[in-house]
């Protein structure tokens, strides 16, 4: 995986660029605001087709402009593939493919693999489920389209179930036969999505513990456990027992939406009792380990892009990180820093070729 050209039009603060790589490693340097980060979202928006920091699409179209674009030009397996992403205000999103159109958006996950570290990622340790099944459903979903597809049907229907008891309680009746044709549609949804999650969290742990162990030196024991509803009952259970719950709530108590991640150490919650540079080397395990996940799926190696995480970080550490993804033999490495002295230092201990952009 080799992005070769990207062009920028309108993105956020980004009025016209064009950028060209030839090297595995490239950084861009430059002060805070000068849009440093926005290039590493633009590579983030061509593989997701939504930003990593704003998923408002039109708030990412640069002010008093009409659309935003964005164009890449990446080699997979020897093929140069030419994708784009374009919005006009008022319009769908576009996205397409060596010119041609995309019918699904979510056709278009996974072929371009691509982890991502940045400071906002502390909001998997921090903040609610919410993030942490985002970060299983982004791992998995870049290498599984079925799975893909059967979060986006149980989501919508999630949403129809939720609308469809509010109204019974707004309007002080109800269908048990509509009621029905919901919950069926989420018992049939809910299993393999809860299948593969568990299958994927048994053979993710290995792989992140391993990680850690060489980023800690051993020095610390952690786990990550997976929670969720459907580990003890059926779907069908579930609805059945909490239907008078979900009625009184309005909403659907119950179900793979709730699910989450317990992260560990020393058999204690990481996010009350984990240092802040416990959690940091957590985060980074975590990273790395969804980077061998995804290469080992694929193989393909994915794109890296390591956004502003080396402030508060010593020289040594920051040049440790990023020999971490250079001994894995990427294809790519984009970094966004503040100090080009810092960066220097830290890649003349590499092995690999590099090129710094400095944004000033």
């Amino acid at each position: 995986m080799f992005l070769k050209q990207l062009k920028l039009t309108n993105y956020k603060n980004i009025e016209a660029s064009k950028f060209d790589f030839e090297a595995p490693i490239n950084c861009f340097i430059g002060n805070n605001g000068i849009g440093k980060s926005n290039i590493l979202d633009s590579i983030y928006h061509l593989a997701f087709t939504k930003s990593y920091f704003n998923p408002s699409s039109q708030q990412n179209i640069k002010f008093n402009k009409d659309f935003f674009a964005i164009e890449g030009l990446f080699e997979i397996k020897a093929k140069v593939e030419k994708v784009s992403c374009s919005l006009k205000k008022g319009q769908k999103k576009n996205i397409k493919r060596n010119g041609k159109r995309y019918i699904k958006i979510a056709d278009h996950i996974g072929l371009i693999p691509l982890v991502i570290i940045s400071p906002i990622d502390r909001d998997l340790i921090l903040e609610g489920s919410i993030t942490r099944r985002r970060f299983i459903d982004g791992v998995i979903g870049q290498t599984d389209k079925t799975y893909l597809k059967n979060l986006v049907d149980y989501n919508k229907t999630l949403a129809q179930r939720n609308a469809l008891l509010k109204y019974f309680a707004i309007n002080r009746t109800f269908d048990s036969t509509n009621l029905e044709i919901y919950n069926q549609q989420m018992i049939d949804l809910s299993q393999p999505i809860h299948d593969k999650r568990k299958a994927f969290i048994e053979a993710f742990i290995p792989i992140f513990m391993h990680r850690y162990n060489i980023i800690s030196n051993s020095q610390e024991c952690v786990t990550i456990n997976y929670y969720s509803d459907l580990n003890e009952k059926g779907m069908d259970e579930l609805l059945s027992l909490n239907f008078q719950r979900d009625k009184s709530l309005q909403y659907t108590s119950v179900g793979i939406h709730k699910d989450d991640l317990n992260f560990q150490i020393a058999g204690v919650p990481i996010k009350k009792f984990g240092s802040q540079g416990q959690q940091k080397t957590f985060l980074i395990a975590l990273k790395l380990a969804q980077f061998d996940f995804i290469k080992k799926v694929s193989g393909i190696n994915p794109i890296v892009l390591l956004d502003d995480i080396f402030d508060k970080l010593d020289q040594n550490r920051v040049t440790q990180t990023i020999k971490l993804f250079e001994n894995e033999t990427i294809g790519q490495i984009f970094i966004s820093d503040t100090h080009e002295d810092r960066i220097k230092a830290a890649l003349a201990a590499t092995k690999s070729n590099y090129e710094i952009f400095n944004l000033n």
